[in-house]
């Protein structure tokens, strides 16, 4: 059985196709690499200055001294190029990511996203997210459904924004949630939570798809 955040990364995965340019935010939303379908061919950019770089299964000979966003160590796939970072970001901002997986503290009813800050805690910025969030064509949210039992889908954030209004999906390990005009639609359910569960976690309301997929618990 996968744990938790392989089965959100591998359903992640399933919204790749060939020729997507995606990045892919650190943590949980890395994990999705390891899980892509062998006829699926994308590219990862890195907003540190790579593209075309291996990520997950496909690093076989690890170079130390190319890491990604994470810090892990990489290596680079024939056909990479690297570039500084007004190029990367100029890449991010004119919208030629097709998608970025970021994870999140809280997101709300309207697609607005925190995921950088909590009240109390000494952070260094929220780095490249707040570019991503607004350039990629989709905005894809990897994360565990609450926090200690606490929802992080919400009516409104409470937590610092990233962003607002950008957020297209959220996967986690109870379900697939889409972002809509008239709020969040939930569009498929791990066999292992019903809707009544999956609702009792989230804050937000949820409609519930006429089409409700259930996907295998594994």
């Amino acid at each position: 059985m996968l744990d938790l955040k392989d089965r959100i990364a591998r359903r992640v995965a399933q919204e790749l196709k060939s020729g997507d340019v995606v990045n892919l935010g650190i943590g949980l939303p890395m994990k999705v690499a390891q899980f892509i379908p062998a006829d699926i061919d994308v590219t990862f950019e890195s907003e540190n200055g790579f593209l075309g770089i291996a990520t997950g299964a496909e690093v076989t000979d690890p170079q130390p001294d190319l890491l990604d966003a994470g810090g892990h160590y990489s290596a680079i796939k024939p056909g990479a190029c690297f570039f500084d970072s007004a190029e990367s970001f100029s890449l991010i901002r004119g919208g030629h990511i097709d998608m970025t997986v970021l994870g999140a503290m809280q997101v709300d009813e309207h697609g607005s996203l925190a995921n950088w800050a909590v009240p109390g805690k000494l952070v260094v910025g929220m780095g490249g997210a707040m570019d991503l969030v607004v350039g990629a064509r989709r905005v894809i949210i990897a994360m565990q459904h609450t926090s200690r039992g606490t929802p992080k889908i919400m009516k409104n954030c409470t937590l610092p924004l990233t962003a607002v209004g950008v957020v297209d999906t959220i996967v986690t390990e109870m379900g697939v949630i889409k972002v809509t005009p008239n709020g969040l639609e939930l569009t498929e359910r791990f066999a292992d939570y019903s809707v009544e569960q999956i609702q009792a976690a989230t804050e937000a309301h949820l409609s519930i798809s006429k089409n409700l997929n259930v996907l295998e618990a594994v």
